[in-house]
């Protein structure tokens, strides 16, 4: 299981977020470049890297930044914010970054982003769908996580027979350090086996790890458990190795 060590940007600036609430971010000192530097030294072959201004606003904000970051990262970046339009994709691609996030647009477009798996290969974008667990059902957010599609979880995937990467974050969880949604990541494992999973949203101790890991995740993103010392990156990558 690859782990993402996650950096929020807002305002050029490194963040956390709480369930999705834009107006009480948690800020920390270090800068998106130092961050990844660190990450890089302690091994990280892959970072998740979103323009949260971007993922608000539905249009680019810090894509510049992004790109910068990507010119100069060790590790392969994953990027996400704001991603509307092919040309925004390929720019990011012309500066370094490995994988795109797609979200809001892989709901109400769908024709759009199967267009662009073709484009750019199924490797370099990850379908980023966000969901809030409604009496059971995982209802995909847009617009930054302000907007409920009405659209469950399965109904979106089900547009994207030939993609190959999913991001689920658990919009409860998110930074809340009350550990994974394990029997939604196993329960999108068992329903959409051609889908390598990447879990977000609660990971607080290296035990979420291995359970992430044994419930068919391929990937964990981890922000909060990492910016608050909870475990370092070396001691999550070594639980995470197969």
């Amino acid at each position: 299981m690859i782990v993402y060590p996650a950096i929020d940007v807002m305002g050029g600036r490194c963040v956390r977020l709480k369930q999705g609430c834009f107006e009480r971010p948690t800020r920390y000192r270090s800068e998106p470049a130092q961050a990844l530097r660190e990450y890089a030294r302690a091994g990280a072959q892959w970072a998740h890297v979103v323009d949260l201004d971007g993922a608000r606003a539905g249009v680019p904000r810090q894509h510049a930044l992004l790109a910068d970051l990507a010119s100069k990262s060790a590790a392969r970046l994953q990027v996400g914010g704001g991603f509307r339009e092919a040309a925004q994709l390929r720019a990011m691609f012309d500066a370094g970054v490995a994988r795109v996030a797609v979200g809001s647009l892989a709901v109400k477009a769908p024709e759009v982003v199967a267009g662009w798996l073709d484009a750019f290969g199924v490797d370099r974008i990850v379908l980023a769908l966000d969901v809030n667990v409604i009496a059971g059902e995982p209802v995909v957010a847009t617009g930054g996580w302000a907007e409920t599609s009405g659209v469950s979880l399965w109904e979106a995937v089900g547009h994207y027979p030939r993609a190959r990467h999913l991001l689920v974050t658990d919009i409860g969880r998110d930074g809340m350090l009350a550990g994974p949604n394990l029997a939604l990541i196993a329960e999108a494992a068992q329903r959409t086996p051609h889908l390598q999973i990447q879990a977000s949203g609660g990971v607080a101790s290296l035990d979420d790890l291995r359970d992430l890991a044994q419930a068919g995740a391929a990937g964990a993103v981890v922000g909060k458990a990492l910016w608050e010392g909870k475990f370092d990156l070396a001691e999550a990558m070594e639980v995470a190795r197969p």
